[in-house]
């Protein structure tokens, strides 16, 4: 239990280092293709939250996931690809593949749905090569482009206002 303050304290060190290195883009093109990360230990309609998605024309086919879980069983199979703080080292490097993919694939658009600040999920927010960054301002702001101001659970607004602030802005 200990280690595990420590290790977060080493991997909040590192994020601490690395957000002045974070590039702020400018939406220009249409959404292609998504990159959503989620705190499913928080949140329980991962599903609910992808249909709202495809709703708004973005292909399922096009959407990727990250779930982040803060206890993972063992015996237990994922739906989606699943980490946890086991699969961030000390000096805040990935070591599962799959989220590796996930941090290096241009998305046009990440959603970084969580709204408690978890250094493991801020250090994958930070360490995306996504052209655009989107999330809640209850997070860091140094970690994403826009914030939207809504509670975790009421899903369907915070995709009602990203999308009617992506057409505002082309």
């Amino acid at each position: 239990m200990f280690l595990n303050y420590i290790k977060e304290f080493f991997v909040k060190k590192s994020l601490k280092n690395n957000l002045h290195n974070v590039k702020n883009e400018v939406f220009t093109s249409n959404i292609q293709t998504v990159g959503l990360l989620i705190d499913e230990s928080k949140f329980q309609h991962s599903r609910k939250l992808i249909e709202e998605l495809v709703k708004q024309g973005i292909t399922a086919e096009n959407i990727k996931i990250a779930a982040y879980r803060g206890k993972l069983k063992k015996e237990k199979v994922y739906s989606r690809p699943t980490f946890g703080k086991k699969h961030i080292n000390w000096k805040g490097k990935i070591t599962e593949t799959f989220l590796e993919e996930f941090i290096d694939t241009e998305f046009d658009l990440l959603i970084s749905y969580y709204n408690v600040e978890k250094a493991v999920l801020m250090m994958i927010t930070q360490k995306s090569k996504a052209k655009f960054k989107i999330g809640f301002s209850s997070v860091d702001q140094n970690l994403n482009r826009w914030m939207i101001d809504t509670d975790l659970e009421n899903y369907k607004l915070f995709v009602v206002e990203l999308f009617k602030y992506l057409k505002n802005i082309k």
